[in-house]
């Protein structure tokens, strides 16, 4: 039987197909402006990779932000529950789950089973979000994707005291202007957003092993600055950016 989840977030649209314990392909495109747009095309992009017509496919879930946007989709379900299945079924032993995304952050605790047991989710700021990089990158003038690497570098973080996005960016700029190197001022801002991670974390507990989703899940400083602060080994799957999918295909297999 095959099944499919799409996974539309307010950055990327994400589609999955599996099969069994197979994934049969995944895509990845920018939400933009129209999410039911975005829905069908990232599906239709997806079946034409993989070589599959769409009577192929015999169920559809859809999840994230935008998911009552996905019509065609068979059912609907949270992001919480699609992180969950999709963790789940790429490692049963996870335990605790961590995504951050484009404009929100949320951590999992799962039993033995998969079952969601607790959860803790912040989508009223997007500090320490894919969004929040994104402009700490402007700010600094450096490519996003270059930002793990450079923080790696670092000897001496910088010290980011705000979390919040705005005043975080005039506390970027203060500390260029006092002649504070890249790699210090970039290793700072990942330690933020550990240290927001894990006061998040505390109020639902951290059991090991644990496992980062999300776009943010591609940047290896904040993977190395979480896993410092939460005294944790942290597993970040090939599949992070489309686990949420993966894990509305999952789901749709038991409809």
């Amino acid at each position: 039987m095959r099944t499919a989840g799409i996974d539309i977030g307010s950055i990327t649209a994400k589609a999955a197909i599996v099969e069994g314990e197979r994934i049969l392909g995944t895509k990845i495109i920018f939400t933009g402006y129209n999410a039911e747009a975005a829905g069908e095309k990232v599906y239709k992009d997806l079946l034409a990779e993989i070589g599959l017509d769409a009577s192929a496919v015999s169920k559809i879930v859809s999840t994230g932000y935008g998911r009552n946007s996905v019509k065609f989709a068979h059912r609907s379900f949270t992001e919480i529950m699609a992180h969950a299945a999709g963790a789940y079924f790429l490692n049963p032993k996870i335990r605790t789950i961590i995504d951050i995304g484009g404009q929100d952050s949320k951590a999992m605790a799962l039993d033995e089973k998969g079952k969601v047991q607790n959860f803790v989710m912040n989508d009223k700021c997007a500090a320490g979000t894919g969004r929040f990089l994104e402009v700490m990158a402007r700010a600094l003038e450096v490519n996003l994707d270059e930002f793990g690497a450079m923080s790696l570098q670092s000897k001496m973080p910088s010290k980011i005291s705000s979390l919040c996005t705005v005043f975080a960016e005039s506390e970027v700029i203060s500390l260029i202007a006092r002649g504070e190197k890249r790699q210090d001022i970039i290793a700072g801002i990942h330690e933020s957003i550990a240290a927001r991670v894990s006061s998040m974390l505390a109020r639902i507990g951290i059991q090991e092993p644990v496992m980062m989703t999300g776009g943010v899940a591609r940047n290896a400083g904040v993977v190395n600055a979480l896993g410092k602060k939460l005294g944790a080994k942290i597993e970040v799957s090939d599949y992070m950016q489309v686990n949420g999918a993966i894990g509305a295909a999952v789901l749709a297999s038991s409809l």
